[in-house]
């Protein structure tokens, strides 16, 4: 794809000193495939467990560019309709009960015009005239039939409407795309993208994140919060604890006025970070919580 727009961002160092000054701490990984994706003019695929700041990082890419941020949320049953476009098909009627009598070819005409167009997130992208940032998160909830129809935008940057013919996009959208990796994604689509992975991350970094985005917890109970959350992840549990909930859990013992992670305060606790009974019972015995006294 030929770039004929201006780079967003100057280098790696401008990508991550951004979106630091809203709040995200990029590594240079992850620096590195944002400079990339905006040089390249190409969608970024971001996969990794829930909660370690795929979605956030479109946000804060939104944040730190001051460019809206257009979102299609996927699930399954998502088609056409819901992501692309769809016609206002009350409205229709209403005009063609306005005109009996009307030869069809002239009607139909008006009927499927930009006055009768509804347009959805994916539209909504293409046509937007100023910098956009186009998240689609969580593609690998849509079936292959869904994802396909992703595949003529992400390629040509443009949409198919039978009854107008085809839009092409106005600009040029930041794209990101997030996976929590439920299914395999079509080698179509990820040939068509820059590939970042987020992970869950080590204990310096989970520090630095929580002194950013809790500053009111003190120092020494994040440092036992970061242990005990590292300590957690390496158990087989159904759902290990992601950063959202680690932030979760530090705005809990800043609530609860913690200055030491004891075991009753774990006791009383860890259902912030855990969201499974066999998970809760791994962990105490991990952490050695003795259960809690029932009348």
């Amino acid at each position: 794809m030929s770039d004929s727009r201006a780079p967003r961002f100057e280098g790696v160092d401008q990508v991550m000193a951004r979106l630091g000054s809203v709040g995200y701490l990029a590594d240079d990984e992850i620096g590195t495939i944002v400079h990339l994706a905006d040089r390249l003019d190409k969608p970024l695929l971001v996969e990794g467990p829930a909660g370690v700041g795929k979605t956030e990082l479109a946000k804060a890419v939104s944040r730190c560019l001051g460019i809206p941020l257009i979102r299609l949320q996927c699930y399954e049953g998502v088609d056409e309709t819901k992501a692309l476009y769809e016609w206002n098909y009350k409205k229709q009627l209403l005009r063609i009960q306005a005109a009996p009598g009307t030869d069809w070819a002239d009607i139909s005409e008006d009927i499927f015009s930009e006055d009768f167009l509804l347009e959805r997130p994916v539209l909504t992208a293409i046509r937007a005239r100023g910098p956009v940032v186009f998240l689609i998160d969580e593609v690998d909830k849509l079936d292959f039939e869904a994802e396909a129809l992703l595949l003529e935008v992400l390629s040509d940057r443009q949409v198919t409407i039978p009854e107008m013919g085809t839009v092409s996009a106005a600009g040029h959208p930041f794209v990101v795309i997030t996976s929590n990796n439920e299914r395999e994604l079509s080698e179509a689509l990820k040939r068509r993208c820059l590939y970042l992975h987020i992970g869950y991350p080590d204990a310096d970094r989970e520090l630095a994140i929580l002194s950013e985005r809790v500053p009111e917890l003190a120092q020494e109970v994040a440092e036992q919060a970061v242990r005990v959350v590292q300590s957690l992840r390496d158990l087989d549990l159904k759902k290990a604890p992601s950063i959202a909930e680690t932030i979760d859990w530090a705005q809990t013992l800043v609530h609860l006025a913690i200055e030491d992670i004891d075991e009753g305060v774990l006791r009383r606790t860890l259902p912030v970070l855990l969201k499974y009974a066999t998970d809760l019972e791994k962990a105490a015995a991990h952490l050695k919580v003795a259960p809690a006294a029932r009348p």
